[in-house]
């Protein structure tokens, strides 16, 4: 029981994190374009974090807990392991300032751990191939949404001076910082749900099979929640002036597509970064602006950060398995 304990701790630091990690995705917009101090727009996303978990089901957690590797063989080893890896990740990632994907570095570390016990025979693969697949889409969606977005937005108040336009879309950004918050909480809280839960499982404290109890919902969106209000500032700078400058019809247009994006993910429980997305989405409006607006080499470095994260953080989740076998069953 003390080891469960303890693991589920390590759980909800790697919630923690998640929310710290990604605060700037939920937040960069907002800041950048100055329409909201970063004192005041992290209790504004902590806030809308928290309270997702009323407004979307439990989809993602299902996914997560038993839709990645086989339930069947998880145990405390697997769950450090994959844990470990995802916090290593994250913890460097985030010191280097590099907006990478929380959700896939610990996705990354379930198959570490998973393939380290039992080989490729642990894989889930439709819940893998899906997940894998959201990786390039979610962006996609994200760029096209927010590219639309703007496009529209831009022939709707073409008459409009840009003093009218600017004061309109800087109380309207209140509204899709909110969603976007929303949706980072809805997604991304409930990948530590599935961890946690199939925790439970596995110590056979669960009854009527696979479920998420409602103390661990409400754990881990106060985890992400927390996270998110002590915020990440490196990545804040990269993601809100690094990639493009924004205006607030620019940043209104990159939040409500990323939302889009995010709350459809989350309906077909497939677990997105919201990295990604947020990403995709403000290079969308970016490029709709000239194609020249985007800084291409920041965004090609994000892209590579994207692309190695999930064979890293398996790999340290894969050693951590190992290192762990030498105390644990």
């Amino acid at each position: 029981m003390t080891l469960l304990i303890l693991l589920i701790a390590v759980a909800l630091v790697f919630d923690f994190l998640n929310g710290l990690h990604d605060a700037a995705n939920s937040i960069a917009t907002i800041v950048s374009t100055r329409v909201l101090a970063p004192r005041y727009a992290v209790f504004w996303a902590a806030f809308f974090n928290f309270v997702a978990f009323l407004v979307f089901g439990l989809h993602v957690a299902g996914t997560v807990g038993s839709g990645i590797i086989n339930v069947a063989l998880v145990n405390d080893r697997v769950i450090l392991g994959a844990l470990g890896g995802a916090i290593t990740w994250n913890l460097l990632t985030w010191y280097a300032g590099i907006p990478s994907s929380s959700s896939h570095a610990l996705i990354g570390g379930l198959l570490g751990a998973g393939i380290a016990k039992a080989g490729l025979g642990a894989i889930v693969w439709p819940g893998v191939i899906t997940t894998s697949a959201a990786i390039v889409l979610s962006p996609a969606l994200g760029f096209v949404l927010a590219l639309l977005l703007v496009l529209g937005v831009s022939w709707i108040f073409v008459r409009s001076t840009p003093v009218a336009v600017d004061g309109l879309f800087r109380n309207l950004q209140f509204v899709s910082a909110s969603l976007y918050s929303l949706g980072h909480g809805g997604n991304d809280a409930q990948k530590t749900m599935g961890i946690i839960a199939v925790l439970l499982y596995a110590h056979g404290e669960g009854s009527g099979g696979f479920h998420v109890p409602l103390w661990v919902v409400l754990s881990c969106q106060s985890a992400m929640a927390l996270g998110t209000l002590l915020g990440g500032w490196r990545i804040v700078h990269t993601m809100g002036s690094k990639i493009t400058r924004l205006t607030p019809m620019q940043g209104f247009c990159a939040e409500t597509g990323g939302a889009l994006t995010l709350f459809a993910a989350t309906a077909f429980g497939i677990p997105v970064s919201t990295t990604h997305t947020i990403t995709g989405a403000i290079v969308g409006v970016g490029a709709a602006r000239r194609v020249s607006a985007v800084r291409w080499n920041v965004a090609q470095g994000i892209v590579v950060a994207w692309v190695v994260t999930m064979p890293a953080a398996g790999l340290v989740a894969a050693l951590i398995y190992g290192v762990a076998g030498l105390v644990l069953p």
